[in-house]
């Protein structure tokens, strides 16, 4: 798959990861939170994470 230059990512155990280099080859992400009121960036995730 070839990456996606809009969307940076540094999670390689992703099956979206492009592998060579820290980029996403998704078309497009979908971020959400666990949290009922996030302040943090720790406090998001990307709902588009799928297991290698």
């Amino acid at each position: 798959m070839e990456k996606n230059t809009s969307i940076e990512c540094s999670i390689s155990n992703c099956a979206y990861h492009a592998q060579a280099v820290d980029y996403c080859t998704l078309d497009k992400i979908k971020v959400g939170t666990h949290e009922s009121n996030p302040t943090k960036k720790e406090c998001t995730d990307c709902e588009s994470f799928s297991m290698k």
